[in-house]
C-alpha cells in the first residue's frame, strides 16, 4: 500500500496531536511542518521532519499527497484556500471557519475545484458514537423527545497565553461546543431554532466563558446545552470519554438522550428502560451497551488517507461542517442580540 505523505500546518495543541498520529500510522508519513513560529521548528525537530515558514516553501521541496490544517480558527479559510489552490486534499480542524460567509467561500472553492475537503469533527469517528447512533436509529429509545449536554471544566490560565484564544473567533462555543453541536446533529438531525445567553463574568475576555443554550430540531426534539470553561466539574466530553489521554478520565456522562421507550447516557452507553410497564412506580433496568474502542483521531487519519488513496466519501465534508458552523453562528447571534434565531436551509 502506498504511503501517503502529509503536511501539517500549525504547531499548536491539535497540530502536535496530528503529527504524533501520523508518526504512528504505517501507511502515512509526515513530510513537513508548516508554522513560522519557533514552536513549529521545535515540533518538526521532535517529529524528525522538515520545517517551513509557509506552504509555498514546503511544496517547492516536498511531494505531498494531502495537508492537515491546524492553524488558529481565524486563519482556517486563508490557509484552506491556499491548499485548494495547490490542488491538494485537505483536512481542516474544526470549526471550518469563524465566519459563515468565509466558510461558504472555502467550501464552494473546494467543490468547484473537485478537491476533497474534510473537517476535523473527529468524534464522529469514535466507535462509541457509532454505537450510540446505531441505538438511536434502532428505535430502542422509542420516539426521541429531548437531549441535554454539558461542557463544564476548568481551563488553566496559561491556556490563554496564546492571544488568539482570548479574541473574537475563539471561546468555548467556537472551540469546544462546535464538536458537541456536530454530534447532536449527527445523532438527532438538523437544528432549526436556537436561543442562547452567554457571559464573560470571570475572565473578562472578548469571548465568553459561560453559556446556556436551547435548541429545537426539525423533527421536534428539544435540547439544552450548558457550556463553561471556568467551572470545576467532571461533566464534559474531554473528561468523560478518555479520548485524549492528556485529560484525567472521570466516570461520568456528558450527554443524555431521552425517548418514550428509554434513555441513553454518553459516553458510558448506559441504556435505561422498563422491562415491563412504563411507570415511575416501577424499577428501571440499566444496561451498559458494549463496543470495541479505537482512537478517533487515528481512525480519522486512516479515513483521510482512504479519501486520498481511494476516493472514499468524506465522513464529515466541508458542507456538512458548514451546517454545524451555521448553528454555532446562530447561537452567537442569539446571545449577542438576546433573541431567538431561526435557521434557514
Amino acid at each position: 500500500m502506498n504511503v501517503i505523505n502529509l503536511i501539517v500546518m500549525g504547531a499548536g495543541l491539535m497540530g502536535t496531536r496530528h503529527a504524533i498520529h501520523i508518526g504512528k500510522e504505517q501507511n502515512a508519513a509526515l513530510c513537513a511542518i508548516v508554522d513560522p513560529s519557533q514552536a513549529g521548528r521545535a515540533l518538526a525537530l521532535r517529529s524528525g521532519t522538515k520545517w517551513y515558514e509557509n506552504l509555498a516553501q514546503a511544496l517547492s521541496e516536498q511531494r505531498a499527497d494531502g495537508v492537515i490544517i491546524a492553524t488558529p480558527n481565524q486563519l482556517h479559510v486563508e490557509t484552506g484556500l491556499e491548499v485548494i489552490a495547490a490542488g491538494l486534499p485537505v483536512l481542516i480542524e474544526k470549526p471550518i471557519a469563524d465566519d459563515v460567509g468565509a466558510a461558504t467561500t472555502l467550501v464552494e472553492a473546494a467543490e468547484e475545484a473537485s478537491i476533497p475537503l474534510l473537517v476535523g469533527h473527529h468524534r464522529r469517528h469514535n466507535p462509541m458514537v457509532g454505537k450510540a447512533k446505531e441505538i438511536v436509529e434502532s428505535g430502542r429509545l422509542g420516539t426521541l423527545l429531548t437531549v441535554t449536554g454539558h461542557f463544564w471544566l476548568k481551563k488553566p490560565d496559561d491556556y490563554f497565553d496564546a492571544a488568539w484564544r482570548r479574541e473574537v473567533g475563539a471561546g468555548p462555543i467556537f472551540i469546544n461546543l462546535t464538536h458537541d453541536i456536530d454530534l447532536f446533529r449527527y445523532l438527532c438531525g438538523e437544528i432549526v431554532w436556537v436561543q442562547a445567553q452567554e457571559s464573560n463574568l470571570v475572565r473578562g475576555h472578548a469571548v465568553e466563558d459561560t453559556a446556556a443554550i436551547l435548541l429545537r430540531f426539525a423533527n421536534g426534539i428539544l435540547a439544552t446545552f450548558n457550556v463553561s470553561d471556568v467551572v470545576v466539574a467532571p461533566w464534559s466530553w474531554e473528561l468523560t470519554t478518555g479520548e485524549n489521554p492528556a485529560y484525567p478520565r472521570q466516570d461520568q456522562s456528558c450527554y443524555q438522550i431521552g425517548g418514550t421507550h428509554g434513555s441513553l447516557s454518553i459516553p458510558d452507553l448506559e441504556l435505561w428502560s422498563y422491562p415491563g410497564q412504563k411507570s415511575w412506580w416501577e424499577p428501571l433496568q440499566r444496561q451498559r451497551v458494549p463496543f470495541v474502542p479505537d482512537d478517533p483521531m487515528a481512525v480519522q487519519l486512516r479515513h483521510f488517507c482512504d479519501v486520498i488513496r481511494r476516493g472514499a466519501e468524506p465522513v464529515v465534508s466541508g458542507r456538512d461542517a458548514l451546517n454545524t458552523l451555521k448553528v454555532i453562528d446562530a447561537i452567537k447571534r442569539s446571545a449577542r442580540e438576546s433573541t431567538p434565531v431561526t435557521l434557514t436551509a
